[in-house]
């Protein structure tokens, strides 16, 4: 064998720098999180990365984070990319939503100093987030919170003026199979700590047997710990099957014209369904099906707290 040929095919085996991995590309982030798992590089579209995102990436053990939109866009500071940077998990951002056409679902790909390659070809190139590039950014978000709170706080008002009924007098909220008079209501949504709260509350779910309402991706979170969700509400996209065919009711959030973006996975999947239209959020919705119904208690599990909480999970108001 000739010895430049050797040369040649040992270093064809050495292995490229950065960081590799198969990629997982999806714009919808509930269902990216249901297939990521560990070595695995995140390609996804979510402007602000939020907390439990992060939480759930991180938990996946994933090998990497390319996000097609700014992490930390500046209007407020979100804490999703702080907690990617701070477990040593590569985020590169915004890399523009062509990369999402670009990279295919299943392939290898590789992080290096904020370019994503395929080998040795470059396939796109953004920001390499670093634990002092993240906290630059959320000093400067910080001034960016006074104009959120105006715009906040003038959802707020709107959302009032337009669902007043919903709210005062329960007018389209939908009937449901599940008896909720006279029962407390535990109503789980996927915020920070949830599903440690959940753990905590065992002992009070024996001992008071609640309609237990599990929110989006709170949903599976009771059933990975053993807790039948008595109805499950949010968009059906992010909430895995099996978790969709355990629950007692189905409910799915519509726009006020009745329209339900959700609707056609349980369709496919043959199960039954109630629609809710509303321009509220899940968890809105989730509080509201309970009182709505004679709840007599409700107890909440992962809602935000503070308005950073409320920004953070990416609500406008309400």
């Amino acid at each position: 064998m000739k010895l430049n040929g050797l040369l040649s095919s040992s270093r064809g085996k050495e292995a490229l720098p950065g960081v590799s991995g198969v990629a997982r590309v999806d714009r919808n982030t509930q269902r990216l999180l249901r297939r990521v798992g560990p070595g695995d590089i995140a390609v996804l579209d979510e402007v602000d990365l939020d907390r439990v995102t992060a939480e759930a990436l991180v938990r996946a053990e994933v090998a990497g984070v390319v996000n097609a939109s700014p992490s930390i866009s500046g209007r407020f500071p979100n804490l999703g990319p702080e907690i990617l940077v701070g477990a040593g998990v590569p985020l590169i951002d915004g890399v523009g939503v062509e990369l999402l056409r670009t990279v295919k679902d299943g392939s290898k790909i590789r992080l290096l100093d904020g370019v994503i390659f395929a080998g040795e070809k470059e396939l796109g190139r953004g920001v390499a987030q670093t634990p002092d590039s993240v906290a630059d950014q959320m000093i400067e978000a910080k001034a960016g919170m006074i104009a959120q709170l105006e715009a906040f706080s003038a959802n707020t008002i709107e959302f009032l003026r337009a669902e007043r009924t919903l709210i005062l007098d329960g007018v389209g909220v939908p009937d449901v199979r599940v008896l909720v008079k006279g029962r407390h209501a535990l109503v789980v949504a996927p915020g920070p700590g949830h599903a440690q709260d959940v753990k905590r509350l065992k002992k009070y779910i024996a001992e008071h047997n609640p309609v237990v309402i599990g929110v989006g991706a709170a949903a599976d979170t009771l059933r990975s710990q053993g807790v039948r969700a008595d109805i499950v509400l949010g968009d059906p996209s992010g909430i895995e099957e099996e978790t969709l065919r355990h629950a007692r009711e189905v409910v799915v959030p519509a726009q006020p014209d009745g329209h339900a973006p959700g609707l056609q996975r349980i369709q496919d999947l043959g199960i039954q369904a109630v629609r809710f239209p509303s321009s509220g959020n899940p968890e809105d919705l989730a509080l509201l099906l309970a009182d709505t119904h004679g709840a007599s208690l409700v107890v909440t599990v992962g809602f935000q707290a503070t308005l950073a909480e409320f920004l953070d999970h990416g609500r406008a108001g309400s």
